[in-house]
């Protein structure tokens, strides 16, 4: 666990930190009390190929469980506990049983000093895994590698965790002395020969003669028998290429966000799993790989594959000049590879996939097939002509890599969805609105406020899910503006409307349309952040809640927590908001004004009368996501999108600042428009984004 410098332990402590919301979990570390089996269910241990992890194969060995094999070789592992032991008898006894009896002749020279051991012909996994009852791989090559080893048992792939940090990579680059412009190239990582760093400055050193622009910079501690330095003065270099050595992890994290592209190229390699490239691909950076191992398996669209061998080098220079000849591409590309790892790869699916296996191993469950990620699996993308998160087609090929990237895909639904007890919404066309028929429905007092923000009430209705006349239907903040589309358009047989208000006063709305139609519902009145809301548990299909949030004063969570109580399990809560960080929002903070599309204090209408609710805190679209995940919901939809139906010429200002600077201009509409489907109770009562 940390403060190892391993990538097993961050890995390790991500995993935990999941994990033990779905399960009790303990942790043995390597000054941790003796582990006794018989008080748990399962054992998972974490193996890998260094000298940190021998106090859990002799605990694996005494102690059969599920090992976690994060690469495909432990050769150097097994000879720190038996050579640098001085167990000479037990390596030797080690290479027979894995490799037979030429493996034992070899293993008789090493012990004579003759020759080196056989570290990358004999991967040493063979007693581990005949005392294992289940394994845990992060790619196909890895457990095809224990199978190849003999390995008969349960196995399954479950793809390394992904972390989708936050970073401020226009900071590190100013701390860098790099403006926005830049094109920044990183390799990260501990800097061994087999990271292709030389393949790689030689193919870097082509690209300063066509762009003097470009630099990289190499975070990792240097490998005392690779001389980089050296290498970098060769080249002719050293203007171009800074050597950051070992950071911590934060200031890792932050090199990697500077970055426009990252190298994470490797050969040989015996299939393990990189947390760097993981997290350079959650930040959405251009990655480029090497073509072998388990990084031949991430689809083509999300990573440019290097083939090792002749024209490796030729083929790198050519894929850095494109990325940065090119940045719409890189830009694209980072887009689709942060959108696969966190639909593929997110913490939270990843322990869930831990525990299922866990208890088929331990046979407190049914064989589950879990499908590793493949090229064929649909992605969830942040389309970089779209104003909103959807499922689209894969965006290239290498052999497609000019392909122009501008076409946006047919918005879908995403079916991440973590009930299983519930079939997952199918994708649906958006529903025909006549604004005319739904201005019908206004009263005259309403008419003029109405036709002014009709396109928001129609857009509000068509990402509502449809209801029939079984379904119920809650509009919070009712002004008998779209209540009546709830039942006349949309379907819901009941619909009911609350209001701030004294606890327990019901008002009973009647409205008829100017064709004759009668629409009638009740209206119940209370303080949506203090008091139990009056209805029972599981009692509506779909609850609305626009326009509200914004207003609320001191607990958002606490109305979070009740719409999750008073929604059927699947149920759909959508949310609608200002976004504070629209193309509008920037405009204002940067020429002087107040960003917030309503800040100001409300006057009382009369002398003692009391104010309007205002807008006490407005909302950017990552926030309202995390709202809804720590409330309980998956992700439906998440769209931004214009109040009012008014071109902004006067705006695009904004949108070029925000390209130069390589800063998203998706998501950048005056409101947020999301659309969460219950998966599960409320989550986290006081996320620490929202509250101090």
């Amino acid at each position: 666990m940390p403060p190892s410098k391993s990538g097993i332990a961050d890995y390790s402590a991500a995993l935990v930190s999941e994990m033990s919301k779905l399960v009790d979990i303990e942790v043995f570390d390597s000054k941790a009390k003796r582990f006794e089996p018989s008080q748990f269910d399962s054992a998972l241990y974490q193996i890998g190929n260094n000298p940190f992890h021998d106090f859990v194969y002799d605990t694996a060995l005494r102690h059969p469980g599920t090992v976690v094999l994060h690469e495909a070789n432990l050769h150097h592992l097994i000879a720190d506990v038996t050579i640098k032991r001085g167990d000479w008898d037990a390596y030797v006894a080690e290479c027979e049983l894995n490799g037979g009896p030429a493996a034992l002749a070899f293993a008789h020279r090493v012990r004579k000093l003759e020759v080196g051991p056989d570290y990358d012909g004999l991967p040493m996994m063979r007693r581990l895994l005949e005392s294992s009852r289940g394994v845990v791989a992060h790619s196909r090559f890895v457990e095809t590698a224990a199978r190849t080893e003999g390995f008969a048992g349960a196995s399954t792939v479950i793809p390394h965790g992904a972390w989708i940090p936050e970073t401020n990579g226009l900071a590190t680059r100013h701390l860098l002395g790099l403006d926005e412009s830049t094109p920044l190239i990183g390799a990260f990582g501990y800097l061994k020969p087999y990271k292709r760093i030389a393949e790689s400055l030689r193919a870097f050193r082509r690209l300063v003669r066509l762009d003097p622009r470009v630099k990289m910079i190499l975070v990792g501690e240097p490998h005392p028998d690779f001389p980089v330095d050296q290498l970098i003065r060769t080249l002719g270099l050293r203007d171009h290429v800074r050597i950051l050595g070992f950071v911590p992890i934060e200031k890792f994290v932050d090199y990697i966000g500077a970055c426009d592209i990252v190298l994470n190229l490797r050969y040989p390699t015996v299939g393990e799993t990189s947390g760097s490239l993981t997290r350079a691909m959650g930040l959405g950076k251009a990655v480029v790989v090497s073509d072998v191992g388990s990084f031949a398996e991430l689809p083509d669209d999300v990573a440019l594959k290097v083939p090792v061998g002749a024209g490796e080098e030729d083929l790198i220079f050519e894929y850095l000049n494109t990325l940065v000849s090119r940045p719409d591409l890189a830009q694209a590309m980072g887009a689709r590879a942060k959108a696969w790892v966190a639909k593929e790869c997110d913490w939270s699916g990843v322990a869930a996939r831990y525990v299922d296996f866990l208890k088929q191993v331990t046979g407190h469950a049914a064989p589950a097939v879990v499908t590793p990620p493949t090229e064929e699996t649909p992605m969830a993308v942040e389309s970089v002509a779209a104003e909103q998160i959807i499922v689209g087609q894969p965006f290239l090929a290498a052999e497609a890599f000019q392909a122009d990237i501008t076409e946006t895909p047919e918005p879908q639904t995403p079916e991440a969805l973590s009930e299983p007890s519930v079939e997952p919404p199918a994708p649906r066309e958006p529903i025909e609105i006549d604004p005319v028929v739904f201005e019908t429905w206004l009263s005259p007092e309403g008419r003029e406020y109405g036709a002014k923000h009709v396109s928001r009430f129609v857009h509000t209705l068509q990402i509502t899910p449809p209801g029939d006349a079984s379904k119920s239907i809650l509009e919070m903040g009712a002004y008998m503006q779209m209540t009546p589309a709830l039942q006349h358009t949309l379907g819901y047989g009941t619909v009911r409307g609350c209001y701030y208000g004294e606890l327990g006063r019901i008002d009973h709305k009647h409205i008829t349309s100017d064709t004759g139609q009668v629409f009638e519902c009740d209206v119940d009145h209370f303080n949506a952040e203090k008091d139990v809301f009056p209805y029972p548990d599981a009692s509506f299909d779909t609850v609305l809640c626009c326009e509200l949030l914004e207003h609320l004063v001191e607990d958002p969570m606490f109305m979070m927590g009740e719409i999750n109580r008073i929604l059927k399990p699947g149920g759909h809560l959508v949310l609608t908001t200002p976004n504070v960080g629209s193309r509008r929002s920037i405009s204002a903070i940067l020429l002087g004004y107040h960003p917030a599309f309503f800040p100001a204090y409300i006057r009382p209408r009369k002398a003692g009368e009391e104010a309007e609710a205002r807008h006490n805190r407005e909302y950017v679209p990552m926030e309202v996501q995390h709202l809804l995940a720590d409330s309980g919901f998956d992700l439906v939809t998440l769209e931004t999108g214009e109040f009012l139906e008014e071109p902004h010429p006067e705006l695009h200002w904004v949108t070029h600042l925000l390209e130069r600077y390589k800063l998203s201009h998706n998501l950048r509409g005056d409101g947020i428009y999301a659309v969460g489907r219950k998966s599960g109770p409320l989550k986290n009562r006081w996320p620490e984004w929202l509250y101090a």
